[in-house]
C-alpha cells in the first residue's frame, strides 16, 4: 500500500480487538520512529501495552479504553514541537495503516498512566491509539478546498492535490482549521487558525500536502 493509498482509506477508529500487535510489525514500527526521531528530534515511543493510558472516563466514554498499544509522543520542548510530532506522527500512522493496524490522534488520556521515558527538556505532547480496530472508522464531513487555500495566480496540479490529501488529515474534533496558501513563487505558507492541538494537526496537515504534491510533481495520477 503506498501513501496515497493509505491517506485514502485510513479513518480514525476508537475501538479495538484485544488481538495483540505481531512482533514482525512491531519490529517495523519500531525501526521507522527510530528514523522518525532521528529526522525530527524527537523522542516517540511504542509500548506494546498502553498500560492506563486510556483510564480516564471520557477517554472509555470515546471507546479508546480497548486500545491495546501506544504511540507516546513526546519530544524536546520548544515552539515547533507541537508540529513536529504532527508531521512525523502521520508519517507512522500512515505506515500503521499499510501495515493493516488502525489508529487514533487522542488527545483525552491520563498522562500519569504512559508509560513512557520522559526526559529533562521534553514534553509529551499528544498519543496515538494503535492496534486491530473493531471496524475501519468512516470518513467524516470535510470543508470544500476553496475553503481551506488561497491561491495568487493560477492553481498548479501539485498543489491541488496536495490540498486534496490535506482535506484528508485527521484534525482535532474534525475542525480542519488550517488554511494553505500558494504564492506567486510557488512557496508554499501553512497557517494554522488555533483550537486544541492546532499545531499538531498543521504538521499532519503538512505531511499530507507534502505527500501529494510530491506525488503528483513526480507523474502520479488522481486514480492511482
Amino acid at each position: 500500500m503506498t501513501e496515497i493509498e493509505a491517506i485514502r482509506v485510513r479513518h480514525s477508529v476508537r475501538s479495538y480487538q484485544s488481538r495483540k500487535i505481531e512482533q514482525e510489525k512491531i519490529d517495523r514500527l519500531e525501526a521507522l520512529i527510530d528514523e522518525v526521531n532521528a529526522a525530527g528530534n524527537l523522542h516517540l515511543q511504542f509500548m506494546e501495552d498502553a498500560g492506563k493510558t486510556f483510564q480516564r472516563l471520557l477517554s472509555k466514554v470515546m471507546g479508546l479504553g480497548s486500545a491495546p498499544s501506544v504511540i507516546a509522543c513526546v519530544g524536546s520542548d520548544d515552539d515547533t514541537l507541537d508540529e513536529r510530532i504532527g508531521y512525523y506522527g502521520e508519517k507512522i500512522v500512515l505506515a500503521a495503516q499499510s501495515m493493516g493496524l488502525n489508529t487514533c490522534w487522542a488527545g483525552t488520556f491520563q498522562k500519569a498512566g504512559v508509560p513512557a521515558e520522559i526526559r529533562p527538556g521534553e514534553r509529551l505532547v499528544i498519543v496515538i491509539a494503535i492496534g486491530y480496530g473493531e471496524n475501519q472508522g468512516k470518513q467524516r464531513k470535510s470543508k470544500t478546498p476553496e475553503q481551506v487555500s488561497e491561491v495568487q495566480g493560477t492553481r498548479p496540479d501539485w498543489f491541488d492535490f496536495g490540498v486534496e490529501m490535506a482535506l484528508r488529515a485527521p484534525t482535532a474534533i474534525n475542525q480542519q482549521n488550517f488554511l494553505i496558501r500558494l504564492n506567486e513563487d510557488n512557496s508554499v505558507d501553512f497557517f494554522d487558525k488555533g483550537g486544541p492541538f492546532s499545531k499538531v494537526d498543521l504538521g499532519i496537515v503538512k505531511y499530507h500536502f507534502d505527500v501529494g504534491a510530491e506525488y503528483r510533481e513526480n507523474g502520479g495520477t488522481a486514480h492511482e
